[in-house]
């Protein structure tokens, strides 16, 4: 079988994965709270309003799994839904970051369990960082990209709302994002292009989870 079939029979079991069961499990507000690690996890992580809720609706489909909201920094938990009947793996929706407002101890808080989960979570098998195709790479990313780094955990860059810039300005911010991912030891190669909007790249990164899941 070659590499086209492989990813074709991939694409197609993450889709039928995806449109069945989905389910939402548990918030941890704190570590103490994660469920038992009995499946492998991909987790999710951006600054806030990148559109991570919009896009995991978008890869099951549901309009409403993962709550929006207008209000950054509003995810403050991790929260876990399972995926297949029985759960396959888990998708962990992970506490936005870079809000401008909270007060200093919120986000040392929330650093302190997000490094905590990257590190002490065996069965977390990539992490996706989001980032908005308006703005490109901001500190606060490379930060969580050095995190993820120091903590051994790859992950892959996905850009979001593709469709709210015009293909030049996109081309540019994938070079850029691309030049940045290199940097660090990490980060998977291909960046991912995605609008949960219009459904841009939904059926490759549905694929991409579902393999990272079984690494």
């Amino acid at each position: 079988m070659s590499d086209e079939d492989d990813y074709t029979a991939l694409a197609a079991e993450a889709s039928r994965l995806f449109s069945g069961r989905v389910e939402f499990l548990l918030s941890a507000p704190s570590l103490q709270f994660l469920p038992d690690p009995t499946v492998p996890e991909v987790a999710f992580c951006g600054r806030s309003n990148v559109g991570k809720s919009s896009l995991l609706n978008a890869l099951t489909g549901r309009k409403s799994l993962a709550r929006t909201s207008v209000t950054p920094g509003r995810t403050q938990e991790l929260n876990f839904f399972e995926v297949g009947e029985p759960t396959q793996f888990r998708l962990v929706d992970m506490p936005g970051y870079g809000f401008a407002k909270a007060p200093p101890a919120v986000v040392e808080k929330w650093r302190r369990m997000v490094r905590d989960f990257l590190r002490g979570r065996v069965v977390l098998k990539r992490n996706l960082v989001l980032i908005d195709s308006r703005h490109g790479v901001k500190p606060v990313d490379v930060e969580m990209m050095q995190m993820l780094d120091e903590s051994a955990v790859g992950y892959r860059v996905v850009l979001t709302k593709a469709d709210k810039i015009k293909a030049s300005e996109l081309d540019a911010v994938l070079a850029s994002t691309t030049a940045e991912a290199r940097k660090h030891s990490a980060a998977y190669p291909v960046i991912h292009v995605t609008s949960a909007e219009k459904g841009m790249g939904i059926d490759e990164l549905r694929a991409a989870v579902l393999a990272d899941a079984r690494l």
